[in-house]
């Protein structure tokens, strides 16, 4: 297939995160409570890696608030579900293996600040976010969610974010990937109900459909699987968000970013955003206090202190066009 305008100015977007995403410090987050990246911008970034955060706060906004529906606002508590797991920059958990820290649940944060709320982060699985999300036992999930044309059927979204995703392979892979063709009799590991799933199985059947090899699509139950696959030559490559790809690459040495994508496919952007359950009436109060964060800078200060002012977008969108159905 060949790239699109969207997917040649994502792949461009991405890949200057990618390259300047160095090690500059410590080669294991574990290591040390920093460490140092360089951000798309070229500055500089020391990432805090300790518990102790220090997260960017927000003021209440009244006007805001009210607009949350009656039975949150009188428990008092925002109830976030964020997938578990080590996917550092976005969600993982700091030096002393317990609190949760990145990109992801820092925005929850100031979202709650907001809409005058006390954040509750639940560290779960990932399907088990929308299996909460479903009982209503979770408000929203902040867990880097795509909005999909299939999942509107069920949730509501509020964007916050731009989505790509990296083709992350064994360094010196001597692999490029642009597009279907390039991924053609490889063998891929990537996360099972994810959006990245979806492009990759219509990858596959348009390879099929052109004549040429399906993908060998893999499944594993951790990050740390996957990557012992990778290494190991049991797979050729592995999908996922793209903040994620580079920053495992820069802090390992090991592998490296082969090529970025759109999270909507070839021709629209894709976006992250807060989901909730379909017409629960939090996502319009969602999106103001986004729009709210995005307007006071604070929302930038978050970006910027994880390295990854690239994905910002200047407003939020409430249900906007996804990934399609078909990703052709």
């Amino acid at each position: 297939m060949a790239t699109t305008p969207i997917a040649r100015r994502t792949t461009a977007a991405a890949l200057v995160l990618t390259a300047g995403l160095a090690l500059t410090a410590c080669g294991n987050p574990s290591d040390s409570a920093t460490t140092e990246v360089a951000a798309a911008s070229g500055d500089t970034v020391t990432l805090n890696l300790s518990p102790d955060q220090n997260r960017v706060t927000t003021t209440k906004v009244d006007s805001i608030a009210a607009r949350v529906p009656e039975e949150i606002r009188k428990r008092g508590t925002l109830e976030i579900a964020d997938s578990s797991g080590s996917a550092a920059p976005l969600t993982f958990h700091a030096t002393d293996n317990k609190t949760v820290i990145g990109v992801e649940p820092d925005l929850a944060h100031l979202v709650a600040d907001v809409l005058g709320l006390e954040p509750r982060i639940n560290t779960v699985s990932w399907e088990n976010v929308f299996v909460g999300l479903d009982s209503a036992k979770y408000d929203v999930g902040f867990s880097n969610i795509t909005v999909t044309e299939e999942r509107k059927e069920k949730y509501d979204f509020a964007t916050y974010r731009e989505d790509n995703l990296g083709f992350e392979a064994k360094k010196g892979s001597g692999l490029r990937i642009d597009g279907p063709e390039d991924v053609a009799g490889r063998t891929v590991a990537v996360g099972s109900g994810t959006n990245q799933e979806k492009l990759l199985v219509e990858w596959s059947k348009e390879n099929e459909k052109a004549g040429r090899e399906p993908v060998d699509i893999k499944y594993y139950q951790n990050d740390s699987d996957t990557y012992l696959a990778l290494q190991s030559g049991r797979i050729d490559l592995y999908l996922g968000p793209n903040p994620t790809a580079a920053y495992h690459a820069a802090t390992t040495g090991k592998t490296e970013v082969v090529g970025t994508y759109s999270g909507a496919g070839a021709t629209l952007q894709g976006l992250i955003a807060a989901t909730t359950k379909k017409d629960s009436g939090l996502a319009e109060p969602l999106a103001d206090a986004l729009d709210e964060v995005i307007r006071n800078g604070t929302y930038a200060k978050v970006l910027q202190r994880w390295g990854l002012s690239d994905e910002a977008v200047t407003t939020s969108r409430i249900n906007p066009p996804g990934l399609p159905r078909t990703n052709k």
